[in-house]
């Protein structure tokens, strides 16, 4: 489960970090990007990482009813490529959602108290992520994206079961190139992000810690 996210990194280092050749997105920084919010994303377009900015909350092509997009922040990765809402985009639109980290939230009591996971490296991430255009009744187009979640790691297992899927810097490319079409392949990329390589601590936002 993925349902708040944290992206604070400047533009200028996530474009070098992504090596990306074309911006058309304004990226606020934020220690609280919630579901329907305008989020950076990356694709691969005529062989260039582009960064765009895509509401967060899939919108499948053939949808009726544009709301459905509140139920669909989180795609699991063991059903992706079967999904009839997520299965197209799977094969032909993969992204990545750009990320410093994410919440969890741990019960104390009748409390819950936000965790802030984050990579020990302190640089930003790439959720595998999928996108998608849906064309409104007046004919306009609205770009949406979606984050795979798989099983959690022993960091995150304590608090969830459930985890997004971070790409480790090897596997962007693969998952951003659409020729790339080998289901047992893209498959095996959405594993859980090595616990050893990640960190946590209490709270939300840069006075909590």
């Amino acid at each position: 489960m993925c349902g708040r996210f944290v992206l604070i990194t400047d533009l200028k280092t996530i474009q070098k970090d992504f090596d990306i050749q074309d911006i058309s997105c304004e990226h606020q920084p934020s220690w609280n990007i919630t579901p329907a919010q305008a989020v950076p994303v990356i694709i691969r377009h005529n062989g260039n990482n582009q960064l765009v900015c895509y509401r967060w909350g899939l919108i499948p092509s053939f949808s009726k009813d544009p709301s459905i997009a509140n139920k669909m922040i989180n795609a699991r990765a063991e059903t992706v490529d079967k999904k009839p809402s997520f299965r197209d985009a799977f094969k032909k639109r993969r992204c990545l959602i750009v990320a410093d980290g994410f919440y969890e939230w741990k019960k104390e009591g009748k409390s819950k108290i936000p965790l802030y996971f984050f990579l020990k490296s302190g640089r930003p991430f790439g959720f595998a992520g999928l996108y998608e255009t849906w064309i409104s009744p007046d004919k306009k187009e609205i770009n949406t994206c979606v984050i795979t979640t798989t099983d959690a790691n022993e960091l995150i297992k304590p608090i969830h079961d459930r985890m997004p899927v971070i790409l480790p810097k090897d596997k962007e490319r693969v998952w951003l190139d659409g020729d790339v079409m080998d289901v047992s392949a893209l498959l095996s990329i959405l594993k859980a992000y090595p616990a050893e390589e990640m960190n946590y601590k209490s709270g939300m936002g840069p006075h909590s810690f």
